[in-house]
């Protein structure tokens, strides 16, 4: 029975782990440091940089670097009409270009502004 019963556990345990969903925690900015508001997309798509798939890419003073630490895929479908490959859009930012790369510290996905209808 005690078999059983470790078993019956241990196949929960791995279960369990493996149906993680792997969502990133939430990054904190660094107080100490600014927090710039920049462009993002796909860097191919959207800002003309050369690579071999949809990869996510921030514009800053004008020039476009791919983002290490985050992914394209961790803020949503980027196929979608305001995804990062059919939209450039707004984006919280701490981090260090390094070797022509933003290595990304904190990143937010700013919200999409509606437009106003008028009536």
């Amino acid at each position: 029975m005690k078999a059983v019963a470790i078993l019956l556990f241990c196949s929960l345990s791995m279960f369990s782990a493996i149906c993680q969903t792997g969502k990133q925690k939430k990054a904190i900015p660094d107080p100490s440091k600014p927090v710039q508001v920049v462009e993002a997309a796909c860097g191919e798509c959207k800002f003309g940089l050369t690579g071999k798939s949809c990869d996510l890419a921030v514009r800053i003073n004008g020039k476009a670097y791919f983002v290490d630490s985050t992914t394209i895929d961790s803020h949503g479908d980027a196929h979608a009409k305001d995804g990062f490959c059919n939209a450039v859009r707004k984006a919280e930012v701490q981090g260090d270009i390094v070797n022509e790369r933003f290595v990304a510290s904190y990143f937010k996905l700013l919200p999409v502004k509606k437009e106003k209808k008028n009536p």
